[in-house]
């Protein structure tokens, strides 16, 4: 049998990783190592017994971590967070995006869901929408026809009021005070946001770029005023100030000049939903994922079709345990490019797409030894995110993901608002009849998914991972890399992950074994070996020792960011 040997670079200590233990803690982080799984990661895991803070970029780890230092719980910290990620990782996120939201209670043992994800305008029919990309000679969904009214403000509005402990001014105070005073632009961030100098509305360059002509540089210091003046406007008036008030008639002025769809209604009629977690059994472990129309049943599905073979029997990255991952990806991805949508305008097949039953006749189309193409789904019938997650001193829990989907989503910037409009409506189908055909006051398909795992009904995990439509089978290796294989959380997050994209194309980061790569490729598989880390996206995530108490925090070197403890 084919077994992985994974390359191991030398430890490097960042100053960047500030650890908190207690002598337990690093006890029993040290008893882990020692009997976990053997590969030597670039970060450490951040362990801590009063709360840990993971995301990708350090000022926001340690706004959220100073949140829970000031008394402020999980669920304060997350907003916090996401408000400083708006600040420092622009090109990933905004308040003029979407978020989902999953939050544990642990008094309570309560885990729900919240989708604050957007709709189209009501006067976007299909046909509409053809004759306006027509008029303005376009071929796809794009420019203000992609933008969906944001969703995000409410969602952080809603699960504040509902469950945090301080008010929206104190929450946002981190974030306004970067956007006011400015903050030294980290690495990863500074690369993509030079993709931005090519945009040439003047409302996005005068935002976005120094003096209108360039984006700034690693470490140079950068401003958005306007960014701060929206959050002084959301801590002083409440939500109302996005979709009732001057941010709204902001954006509706916006999108007539574009001649855009949106209209004042629009905004007021929007509301955030409530969701109960949808799951997956394997083992003794129970994955939650959030219902559509995200894409996080896919993930479900996955982790349903491989609980009929023994994965780890196979190994670690050995080549039949990638080859099957793979395939039960194209699988469940079929049923999703069919079926995901809003369940508001469509009755889905969802408890069938995560059935015991349909999983077993899923996996007996897998051949063992010959990739599949394209298969279609088993079903009959008519970019960029940021992740956070948080866990505090009594064990509350959240997996926040907040994004506009490409790098600076639509290009478009309200002027005077200091952010960038979503382009999610990008991912609505023009084919009639399809589930995800655009529709009025419709939600798309979503590609942003959090995630949480229970083991023998207790909670034991909360991550996540950022990259557009990679989420889903990202998840899965994530999960696998913990449950099946007993990694910690750093080596499950950073440890090389592969992507399956379109077809027969599978993107590999380096420190695969060459030989499973050229059994993949016996097989049908056509591989892209990166030489460098990336292709699979981001991640985070926090694992819980209920025995001790002890979170314990990773964060991938694919982004700037770290996890933070105390």
């Amino acid at each position: 049998m084919l077994k992985s040997v994974l390359q191991r670079p030398g430890r490097t200590v960042l100053a960047l990783l500030p650890c908190l233990f207690s002598s337990v803690g690093l006890q029993q982080a040290s008893a882990q190592e020692d009997e976990g799984f053997p590969y030597e990661t670039l970060r450490s895991p951040v362990s801590g017994l009063r709360g840990v803070v993971a995301t990708s970029q350090p000022l926001a780890s340690n706004a959220g971590l100073d949140i829970l230092r000031a008394g402020g719980n999980a669920i304060d910290a997350a907003v916090a967070t996401a408000a400083v990620l708006t600040v420092v990782e622009p090109h990933s996120t905004s308040l003029g995006g979407d978020a989902f939201i999953m939050v544990y209670l642990a008094a309570e043992k309560k885990l729900i869901g919240l989708n604050a994800s957007g709709r189209a305008p009501y006067a976007m029919t299909l046909d509409a929408l053809n004759e306006k990309l027509d008029k303005h000679d376009m071929n796809r969904i794009r420019g203000i026809y992609s933008v969906t009214v944001p969703g995000a403000v409410d969602g952080w509005f809603e699960v504040l009021e509902k469950y945090g402990t301080m008010s929206m001014a104190e929450v946002l105070a981190p974030a306004i005070h970067y956007a006011e005073n400015g903050f030294p632009v980290s690495p990863i961030i500074a690369g993509a946001w030079r993709g931005l100098e090519r945009n040439q509305e003047p409302s996005t360059r005068g935002t976005w770029l120094i003096d209108g002509e360039r984006a700034p540089r690693a470490g140079e210091v950068f401003r958005n005023p306007d960014l701060a003046n929206t959050f002084r406007m959301l801590a002083a008036q409440g939500r109302d100030a996005f979709y009732r008030g001057p941010l709204a008639e902001t954006m509706v002025a916006y999108s007539n000049e574009h001649d855009g769809f949106f209209t004042m209604k629009d905004f007021a009629d929007h509301t955030s939903t409530w969701v109960e977690p949808l799951y997956a059994d394997y083992q003794n472990y129970r994955l939650y994922e959030l219902p559509p129309n995200g894409q996080g049943i896919a993930a479900l599905e996955m982790v349903k079709i491989l609980g009929n073979v023994d994965l780890g029997a196979m190994g670690h990255n050995s080549a039949e345990y990638l080859h099957h991952v793979i395939e039960a990806k194209k699988l469940a991805y079929a049923d999703i490019d069919k079926w995901n949508s809003d369940p508001e305008f469509n009755d889905l097949p969802i408890q069938e797409m995560i059935s015991t039953e349909y999983a077993r006749g899923q996996f007996q189309r897998i051949d063992p030894t010959r990739a599949m193409e394209r298969p279609e789904s088993g079903l009959n019938g008519d970019g960029d995110t940021i992740l956070l997650e948080v866990m505090d001193a009594d064990h509350n829990a959240v997996s926040f993901i907040y994004s506009l989907f490409s790098s600076f989503g639509s290009g478009l910037v309200p002027p005077g608002t200091g952010f960038t409009l979503q382009n999610r409506g990008g991912l609505f189908s023009r084919e009639p009849g399809h589930a995800n055909v655009v529709e009025p006051h419709k939600r798309p398909f979503h590609t942003i998914i959090p995630a949480m795992a229970f083991k023998d009904g207790e909670f034991f995990m909360t991550f996540g991972a950022m990259g557009g439509s990679v989420q889903p089978q990202q998840h899965v290796q994530i999960f696998l890399n913990v449950v099946e294989f007993g990694m910690n959380m750093q080596q499950a997050v950073e440890i090389p992950r592969i992507n399956h994209g379109g077809g027969l194309n599978v993107t590999v980061e380096p420190g695969i074994d060459e030989g499973v790569l050229t059994q993949l490729e016996a097989w049908g598989h056509v591989l892209r070996r990166r030489t460098t880390r990336g292709g699979v996206g981001g991640a985070q995530g926090i694992m819980f020792n209920a025995l001790t108490g002890v979170m314990t925090g990773g964060s991938t070197p694919h982004k700037d960011g770290m996890a933070v403890a105390r």
